[in-house]
């Protein structure tokens, strides 16, 4: 055994010992995060193919409802971080399920594109409710169990992308063993998902709770007015793009170096895999390392997976398996990067925010990240079919977002001093 896989294996099993020590309510609150992506993946991947063969959809109503649901999700975050901010985290968690429960049982009844779009805007909107309250109860309850010392609230970050990944594993292949049951099987057990953790969150969640009281437009206005987390919101969504844009750039980059796009699937389990393997291991590398060294290390990567696939894009592919080499270092080198730097920089958020109005800062960092993926859409979209053979314009849309991600890895590290140093001097006054 190799001296980093023992590290490896007693970074994993020190997670799970702090895993054990969490209270029941924050375990609760990481195993919905796993289970809403369950319920997500087994419904939401396989409503275009429902919409073509059984709605006799054209692709244009496709395409809008599948964006409607991205815009009641990411675009409504800020909402509902500062719903959580006003009416406490509890009381914004158990809403969001049951609008969720609702949306998928309205999916399940759909029998017209109206109804189906609909539903899906109501489980859409049910994430951006979920979303930012279960975030803000992180950062309450990670700071709190850094001070106790159970677990960094960076690695309670780490564990919930990990959770994540698991329900987004487990999630399609359910969906695919259920398909031949019928659309609205799947819809009414995804329901019945949630309806289990609308109980459990019913009884449980209070132990996790977010001050309350703060209006809605007061939390907004303190965002807002709070430079250095704008900054910070817009080169961290940088980090978003590089995510969103894998679903689709990663389809083109295959087709350029293969021809088709028959081992897309396989990608996606290479990097859930990578990413079960490798998440808390990574999480706790970047814990012994100062947050901006964690920040450079994680940007720097995402920025040098798009800069590998620019040299090859221009090049005819290699022949055999080779030919996937370029895809697979740049799904390597995202997700090391993502692994690395999203949970130091969700950490960071609390610290930019002085711990106040948690729900609010995330909701906003997250509608900030959806209007940055829109946009890059936009302008990549504009730009796919250069990339899609060997030639030099190829290499255009890569090298567009390596530049970006690139500032990120320079200003990000420069954000995290400044926000440090002002909590240090915050502490310090008060000490005094």
């Amino acid at each position: 055994m190799t001296s980093q896989t023992r590290i490896g294996r007693s970074a994993l099993t020190t997670q799970l010992r702090s895993f054990r020590r969490l209270p029941l309510a924050v375990r609760l609150l990481l195993f919905t995060e796993m289970m809403f992506n369950i319920g997500f993946y087994l419904v939401v991947p396989f409503l275009a193919t429902y919409m073509s063969e059984s709605l006799a959809a054209t692709g244009t109503m496709i395409g809008l409802v599948l964006g409607l649901r991205t815009f009641s999700q990411q675009g409504l975050f800020f909402l509902g971080g500062a719903l959580t901010d006003r009416f406490g985290v509890k009381r914004i968690l158990l809403i969001g399920i049951t609008i969720r429960i609702i949306g998928f049982v309205a999916a399940g009844l759909s029998h017209t594109t109206m109804q189906l779009m609909v539903a899906v805007i109501l489980i859409g909107f049910a994430a951006a409710l979920f979303s930012p309250a279960a975030e803000a109860s992180f950062a309450v309850a990670g700071r709190e169990a850094e001070d106790e010392g159970i677990i960094t609230r960076s690695d309670l970050f780490a564990l919930d992308a990990l959770f994540l990944r698991i329900g987004a594993l487990i999630g399609p292949v359910l969906g695919a063993l259920l398909l031949s049951s019928g659309f609205d099987v799947m819809c009414f057990i995804a329901a019945g998902i949630f309806g289990i953790l609308l109980v459990s969150h019913a009884i449980i969640i209070p132990a996790v709770d977010t001050p309350a009281g703060e209006p809605l437009l007061a939390s907004l206005t303190t965002v807002l007015r709070n430079p250095l987390f704008l900054v910070f919101a817009l080169f961290y969504s940088t980090g978003l793009v590089t995510y969103n844009q894998q679903y689709l750039l990663l389809p083109i980059e295959l087709e350029r170096a293969t021809g088709s796009q028959s081992a897309l699937g396989w990608m996606f389990v290479f990097a859930s895999v990578l990413v079960l393997t490798l998440q808390m291991p990574l999480a706790a590398w970047a814990q012994r390392r100062s947050t901006a060294t964690s920040l450079m290390v994680g940007f720097g990567a995402m920025a040098l997976c798009f800069a590998i696939v620019a040299v090859a894009a221009p090049f005819p592919p290699f022949s055999g398996v080779g030919a996937l080499i370029p895809a697979l270092m740049m799904l390597v080198f995202l997700h090391v990067g993502q692994m690395i730097a999203l949970p130091i920089a969700r950490d960071l958020v609390g610290i930019i925010a002085a711990e106040k109005h948690v729900g609010t800062y995330f909701g906003f960092l997250n509608s900030f990240g959806g209007l940055a993926v829109l946009i890059s859409s936009l302008v990549l979209g504009r730009l796919e079919d250069w990339a899609k053979t060997p030639q030099p314009p190829a290499t255009v849309p890569w090298l567009l977002l390596t530049a970006a991600l690139l500032l990120s890895t320079v200003a990000l590290p420069k954000i995290a001093v400044i926000a440090t140093r002002r909590r240090k001097a915050l502490v310090e006054s008060v000490t005094d």
